[in-house]
């Protein structure tokens, strides 16, 4: 249960009606961690602005890859939430509902390939501990696996946002909505 007022689909008026109605449109659902900012509707605009730019444009880095940082990133925080709706996602290029179970569990005993174990250890590392990254490099071992400047910069804004975002559903009491089914369209 939310700790805070939410404005409801049904209650909503003006601006935040069109941006329910335009999410609906869009997404065909909307997520509790939309409505859970229902208090200030241009952050929900912002926020899917950043969530689209960071996950579905052009990189280097996969769908999938960005997918599997959130759900590490989202583990480490604790957050069910983020990592039910990511793992979802995730099991739509992986196809293997086991597997995602088990990179919630422990990504080591997996078979990923040495490129996805290094971003694995990067979210995890970035987000437990993130004051140790800056006198240490740890983006060499992410360019030893052929990841590109730009890459890295899209793996830190995964990682970021996630970071963000599992505050936001933690704190705010935002939790996987049992009735809407699973996920949305990758």
């Amino acid at each position: 249960m939310a700790r805070i007022k939410v404005i409801q689909p049904e209650e909503a008026e003006g601006r935040l009606s069109e941006i329910y109605n335009e999410i609906l449109d869009k997404r065909k659902k909307l997520a509790d961690v939309h409505t859970i900012q229902s208090l200030r509707p241009e952050s929900i605009v912002k926020h899917m602005e950043l969530y689209m730019e960071i996950m579905f444009t052009r990189s280097s880095l996969t769908r999938a890859e960005r997918e599997m940082m959130a759900v590490i990133v989202s583990k480490n925080n604790d957050c069910v939430y983020c990592q039910t709706r990511h793992g979802e996602a995730l099991n739509h290029y992986w196809k293997n509902d086991q597997r995602v179970e088990d990179l919630k569990n422990d990504y080591n005993k997996l078979d990923l390939s040495s490129r996805e174990l290094a971003l694995c250890e990067f979210a995890k590392g970035l987000t437990k501990n993130p004051g140790l990254h800056e006198d240490n490099d740890f983006t060499l071992k992410l360019k030893s696996e052929g990841i590109d400047d730009a890459g890295v910069l899209d793996a830190v804004l995964v990682i970021a946002y996630f970071n963000f975002v599992n505050r936001i559903v933690l704190s705010l009491g935002v939790h996987v909505e049992e009735d809407q089914g699973k996920g949305y369209d990758y």
